[in-house]
Order: structure tokens, then sequence, then C-alpha cells
């Protein structure tokens, strides 16, 4: 399995999770069988999944406070999704440059969400960035 492929179902897991109200790390192993696999990408799924799960709080208000003024019940799910997901690799994953971070919630937006929400996430993602990690605070 490639990465793209790994975010992609962990965007997904992430989307289930929030719909569901149940964000139990156990939904991992069962999302990885029921896939089939290879297993290369195993370790990076649980890692930032478990990132996800473990920094909810302190990602959502990330989302919010670049948002500008959207509520987290206003951003659609799947977009919030792939937000959570990218911001616990921008904060999580040190060994993922925070460019390919956003480049790849770029493209799953594209695929999974509407016309204007790649545009949204850039620049939600883009802003943290700017503003926290490129001055050298964060990471």
């Amino acid at each position: 399995m490639s990465r793209r492929l790994a975010r992609e179902l962990c965007m997904k897991v992430l989307f289930e999770m929030h719909m569901n109200k149940d964000f139990d790390l156990g939904k991992i192993k069962y999302h990885l069988e029921d896939e089939n696999f290879s297993g290369k990408q195993d370790d990076y799924i649980c890692a930032v999944l478990g990132k996800a799960i473990d920094n909810m709080a302190e990602i959502d208000k990330i989302i919010e406070d670049y948002s500008e003024g959207w509520k987290l019940n206003r951003i659609a799910n799947v977009d919030l999704a792939i937000l959570r997901l990218a911001l616990s690799e921008i904060l999580y994953m040190k060994d993922i440059p925070y460019g390919v971070s956003i480049d790849e919630a770029i493209e799953i937006a594209k695929i999974y969400s509407s016309g204007e929400t790649p545009s949204f996430i850039n620049g939600i993602l883009g802003g943290y960035v700017e503003e926290n990690l490129k001055k050298g605070e964060g990471r």
C-alpha cells in the first residue's frame, strides 16, 4: 500500500469515528484486517491515528482558530477528518515534511470533497505552519 492510500484510510477511519462518536483505537486493527493491506504502512497508520485521537482537543482548537470564525460543527465531516489527519502529521510526525502533509491533504480533498475545499484546507494548514512552525515554534 502506498502512503497516499494509507492516508486515505486514516481519513476514512477518522471520519467514521467522528460520525459514530467512537474514538476507540481498537477500530484501527479492524480496518487494517478488513482492507487486507500488506502491512508496510501499519506503523504509520497506527501512529498518526493514535496521535490524532490522543490530541483531538488541541487539533480541533487549531482548526477553529485558523478557519476564520468557523465552528467545527459547520465544517463538513470529511473536511474535518482531512484536517485532523494533516495536523496530526504536521504536529507529531517529525519525519514527514510540512509541505508533504499539506499537499497530500489537498489531493485527498480534491477526491473526497467539494470544489472549494482544497483552498479552505490549504488556508488553514498553510496559515498554521506559516505562523507557528516556520518561525521555529512547534515540533
